[in-house]
């Protein structure tokens, strides 16, 4: 019943939202921006703010006339701000506006910049969403619920993204999304990018930007789009910087904090992004298996239950430095590093009954795994830009390394059905896993006659990862060797692309066409032992990856945009899903790798609708080829999970994502999405052919309570998902907070995130020989937070750029 609630109030309020918009047209406030020279600023920035604190009331671009139209605001004192690229601001004395007809503004000339101005502060809070022509762009310290929480909360509680229990994330139904930080691969997947992401604070966050079809300039890796995490970056001369602390209790406390400091003086910019923060967890896990006979009838049961307890201890740093040659030139240095140090016990009780749920025997096992990944990584670029405006060539030279150290236990008491000891059995694994990736990037620009622009480019990587599991049993203290399990693997690949991206701007059309070629070596040997010969496979293959985009200005204030963009990617398998491995997660499960998976390609395209940047519908269709997801297999009664490839996986999904201003002081952003999923493949079972709709909600309300308070409350809701051989039950939840300014340096947050504890993770698990199979698992997911923060040094002036690396996707298949 309350996830029903969830779903009525996101419903509402994007009726309330979607139905102003459509509405008879208001009353206009209206204006033209001219240059020195009478001519039309097009694209001059436009704003129009409440004249009691400057906080934006609405903003928007001039069109190619100059020209720029308001929806006429409530009675009251505003002011105008005009800003353009080398001009001097505007700001307009107080405009009194208590008419109801539209109102014409007199035309504003921009003057020169004939020297740096001094600081204007515009005040307020920033949108939750931007809209831009191949991106949306999130604003983080705008995100209901970022307070003390994670990068990885965040993504899941920004429009169209979804996390599942394992961190794994999907964009608009789709898996396979490729996460960068600042524009640089973060190289990981699976856990290890789950643990990185719960250890990068919200609050060193600034945006997240969702590309769903990246341009031809990016790799092709990644069939649902990329994820670009920006971090905070001060922005003025001197020394300044901002402190977060955050305090998080839910059954177990946790902590999550963050230090930014930056330097610049005359050509030298010095940064430094430096995280730290303790996460504690649980996961109480059901499982329940009915063991069939050929007629359907129960043949026995197996019952488990499982509560594993987390703790990470992580650290973070991003530390930088930019130095300007001349005018022309820059060089720069990146120096990241992680780490993360884990411990988790799990608490297991297996119940084995016949088919009348009498007691058969009974296994209780504790189990440990104690972990230690280390990330150190080194960015070097030069970045050139020629006397022609627009035209530049940037290089990027990338070097990481992780280091992962696990140790595990298995420890198994087999007991009658009368709780008498059967037998013993200790099984104890460690897996050393290290990875090296080099990669070199060069890009080049260059504006063309009649507003073209094209940009082309090339780059080289080159990737090596050693994987060790060492199992052992162990019996009164004397260890021996488990062969069947223990396991030596070294994989190598190197990827060469090219690229060629053409883009042409009229006066309402724009046009991006782009081409992508790459072309991949890979090779895989897996080291024999006794029992197991050695092993290696080699596969070479060239694809082309095409991208086209085009976008429609309906009107000449750009009120009414139609888009359309096509694309095709890959999806490359994770290196240590080739990994012929055997690996236990308990006596009843084992992941096992595939040195056979190949990988897949989505085609994808996407017509959307733009009403004033306010609401956007968008209507996508995605053809995926071999997808790779996790396959369930069952023998003699032992699960083994591992990765295969689906033959042939289709998305359609419509969305709605809006944002409107219900009242001066209460703001609303809402997301919706329907989407099928038809999965069809040859299976262990047969025929694998599952279809299956779902309805995803998401809505954010946020009121301005005066100067300093901000409140907000948001929700989410979600129905049945199948995907494959899963379905995925249906969950939401609930959370709110409050936020008070002192000031414009520090800030105090308090929110809650599910409110009523409704975030189950519940499904299950089809197409399985002669077996049912469904879990349920409760998690932490109920937290409360108090954060403080501190911004010290000069107000924000301007922006440090952060440079693009050329490793692009090869973290992205790093996985723990």
């Amino acid at each position: 019943m309350r996830l029903m609630i969830y779903s009525l109030l996101p419903a509402a309020l994007v009726a309330a939202s979607i139905q102003p918009a459509f509405a008879q047209p208001l009353p206009q406030l209206s204006g033209q921006v001219l240059t020195g020279g009478q001519k039309p600023a097009d694209a001059a920035s436009v704003a129009l703010l409440k004249a009691s604190d400057s906080s934006v009331v609405q903003m928007i671009l001039a069109d190619e006339q100059g020209r720029y139209s308001f929806e006429r605001p409530t009675n009251g004192l505003y002011l105008l701000w005009i800003s353009m690229t080398g001009l001097q601001p505007y700001r307009s004395n107080k405009l009194s506006i208590d008419s109801l007809g539209p109102l014409s503004l007199p035309p504003v000339v921009l003057e020169p910049s004939a020297q740096q101005l001094q600081e204007v502060s515009i005040t307020g809070n920033k949108a939750f969403i931007e809209r831009k022509t191949d991106r949306t762009v999130v604003n983080v310290d705008a995100l209901p619920g970022s307070a003390g929480s994670t990068a990885l909360d965040v993504l899941e509680k920004s429009p169209g993204i979804r996390v599942d229990q394992n961190g794994g994330i999907s964009l608009r139904g789709k898996e396979g999304v490729i996460v960068y930080i600042d524009d640089r691969p973060t190289y990981l997947s699976g856990q290890a990018l789950q643990q990185y992401l719960q250890s990068l604070p919200a609050s060193a966050l600034d945006q997240i930007e969702i590309m769903t079809n990246p341009p031809a300039r990016y790799d092709a890796a990644g069939s649902a789009g990329v994820l670009n995490i920006k971090t905070k970056k001060n922005k003025s001369r001197g020394f300044n910087g901002n402190l977060n602390l955050a305090y998080t209790q839910s059954r177990f406390a946790q902590t999550n904090n963050s230090l930014v400091l930056n330097y610049r003086e005359g050509k030298l910019n010095l940064f430094a992004n430096l995280s730290y923060g303790i996460k504690q967890g649980y996961n109480d896990l059901d499982i329940y298996r009915r063991y069939k006979n050929s007629d359907e009838s129960t043949r026995s049961y197996f019952v488990q239950n499982t509560y594993i307890r987390s703790r990470n201890y992580s650290g973070n740093a991003r530390i930088g430095a930019d130095l300007d040659l001349d005018k022309q030139n820059t060089l720069g240095i990146l120096f990241t590093g992680s780490i993360v140090d884990s411990r988790q016990s799990n608490e297991n009780n297996s119940d084995l009954l016949n088919a009348y749920r009498q007691p058969d025997s009974l296994i209780k096992a504790l189990n440990k795994e104690d972990g230690a990944f280390r990330n150190g990584g080194i960015n070097l670029n030069y970045r050139h830009k020629f006397r022609q405006e627009g035209r530049q060539l940037t290089t990027d030279l990338d070097y990481i390394t992780y280091s992962d150290r696990s140790e595990q236990s298995f420890d198994n008491h087999i007991l009658s059905s009368d709780g008498n000891p059967r037998s013993r059995e200790l099984l104890l694994g460690s897996l050393p896993a290290d990875i090296g990736i080099a990669s070199v990037k060069t890009d080049y620009t260059q504006p063309l006659p009649h507003s073209y622009v094209l940009s082309t480019g090339a780059k080289g990587s080159y990737t090596r990862t050693d994987n060790l599991a060492d199992y052992r049993y162990s019996n009164d203290g004397i260890e021996a060797p488990d062969y069947d399990k223990s396991n030596h693997f070294i994989y190598k690949e190197g990827i060469a692309a090219a690229y060629l991206n053409l883009a042409k701007e009229f006066k309402r059309l724009s046009l991006q066409a782009g081409l992508r070629l790459e072309h991949t070596q890979s090779d895989g040997h897996q080291l024999g032992n006794i029992v197991k010969p050695d092993s290696a496979f080699s596969r070479t293959y060239t694809n082309l990856f095409p991208t086209f985009y085009a976008a429609y200005k309906c009107d000449s204030a750009g009120n009414h945009l139609l888009s359309l963009n096509y694309g095709r990617r890959i999806n490359r398998p994770y290196y240590q899903d080739l990994n012929p491995f055997i690996s236990p997660l308990d006596k009843f499960t084992y992941y096992v790798g595939n040195p056979f998976l190949k990988p897949s390609f989505t085609n994808s395209i996407e017509l959307a609708y733009t009403f004033r940047n306010r609401i956007v519908s968008t209507l996508s269709y995605s053809d995926t080829r071999d997808d790779v997801n996790e396959t369930i297999e069952i023998n003699d009664g032992i699960y083994y999970s591992r990765p295969g490839n689906i033959g042939r996986n289709t998305v359609v999904t419509l969305s709605v994502d809006a944002t409107q201003e219900l009242f001066p002081w209460l703001e609303y952003h809402g997301y919706t999405e329907i989407a099928q999923i038809h999965s069809r493949s040859d299976f262990y079972t047969g025929k694998l052919d599952t279809r299956g709709t779902y309805w995803f909600l998401q809505s954010n309300v946020r009121a301005r309570l005066g100067k300093d308070w901000v409140a907000y409350l948001g929700g989410r809701y979600i129905t049945a998902v199948t995907n494959a051989q899963f379905v995925t039950g249906a969950n939401g939840q609930l959370y709110g907070g409050l936020q008070k300014s002192f000031g414009d340096k520090i800030v105090l947050k308090a929110n809650i995130n599910d409110i009523f504890h409704t975030a189950v993770n519940k499904g299950t698990i089809n197409n399985l020989a002669a077996t049912d199979a469904t879990y349920y698992n409760r998690y932490d997911s109920r937290q409360c937070t108090l954060s403080f923060s501190y911004r010290f040094g000069k107000a924000i002036a301007g922006q440090h750029q952060p440079k693009e690396s050329g490793a692009e996707s090869e973290k992205s298949r790093v996985k723990q």
